[in-house]
């Protein structure tokens, strides 16, 4: 049996891509107890692919990462796709990205490699039904929780139909979001930029990239200057609480933006965090995008 179980399954999965996962809005208020938030990394298409299809905000979307996913429809269903912009095709014929689009029964729907960004989203009509853990249908790749990355052959049930969704919006195709040239990210200093010597500056001089090793717990930066501990010896930090957009800096002085997967403790030190507003952003920015910090009071 696949992640929704074969009775009843909608969705069968003929190709898997590089890392395809079920998110919804993550599972909050479990940090005590070490369980990350978790979620779509890029909030804002998330909710967009569910409005497109009546679906509440936390129906449980596919998150797929550069080169998208096949999916066979085993019933019906009514789809949209939303995030990094990218090819959309069913049954081999060209369909409308960010827009509903029906799916009949036994037809293949191929969500190609994105043109630009990193992340699109698969919305369903009805959600996703995966089982849910602690509240939450997200997979976690830190912690395990939820379902696994998706796998040929995994059948995924479409829950609630039409019946428990709101009407589908009469709207056009959306546009495509333009490609950014740069990763800005507004960065509030603290609790610990009094390690570094005079941090505001070095983030704010630039020349820092998206490394290839991002994933999605943290957004990790190559080419710019190292942030330079003011203190020195062997004292490290003990673990404390770490939260979504923490700035943290490992000992090659290289910053790291926690996105929705990070741990929630860490023994290094923090220089600042960057708001969730401007998360969405860093979900799609590839390889190699500039990233300029901003840093603040």
């Amino acid at each position: 049996m696949g992640a929704g179980g074969a009775r009843g399954a909608a969705l069968e999965v003929v190709r898997a891509g590089a890392l395809v996962t079920v998110q919804d809005l993550g599972r909050p208020g479990y940090a005590h107890v070490g369980v990350p938030l978790s979620g779509a990394l890029d909030c804002g298409a998330h909710v967009l692919a569910n409005r497109l299809l009546g679906n509440p905000p936390g129906a449980a979307t596919l998150e797929t990462t550069l080169d998208g996913v096949g999916l066979r429809a085993l019933a019906p269903v009514t789809v949209a796709v939303t995030g990094a912009p990218c090819p959309v095709r069913v049954a081999g014929r060209p369909v409308a990205w960010g827009a509903p689009v029906l799916v009949p029964v036994g037809a293949v729907l191929e969500v190609g490699r994105a043109v630009r960004g990193v992340r699109s989203y698969v919305g369903v009509r009805g959600g996703i039904a995966v089982p849910e853990v602690l509240g939450s249908r997200s997979a976690d790749l830190l912690s395990g929780l939820g379902p696994a990355p998706l796998a040929v052959g995994v059948e995924l049930a479409v829950g609630g139909a039409a019946e428990a969704a709101g009407e589908i919006p009469g709207v056009d195709v959306l546009p495509a979001p333009a490609p950014p040239g740069e990763l800005v990210l507004p960065v509030v200093l603290g609790p610990r930029d009094d390690w570094f010597e005079g941090a505001a500056e070095a983030l704010a001089r630039g020349g820092y990239r998206v490394s290839p090793a991002s994933n999605r717990i943290g957004l990790r930066t190559e080419g710019g200057p190292a942030l330079v501990r003011s203190r020195t010896g062997s004292g490290e930090l003990p673990s404390e609480g770490m939260v979504l957009g923490a700035v943290q800096v490992p000992p090659d002085g290289m910053p790291v933006v926690f996105l929705a997967d990070h741990p929630v403790t860490g023994g290094y030190p923090v220089v600042g965090v960057v708001p969730r507003s401007a998360l969405d952003a860093a979900a799609q920015a590839r390889p190699g995008t500039p990233v300029v910090f901003v840093p603040s009071r």
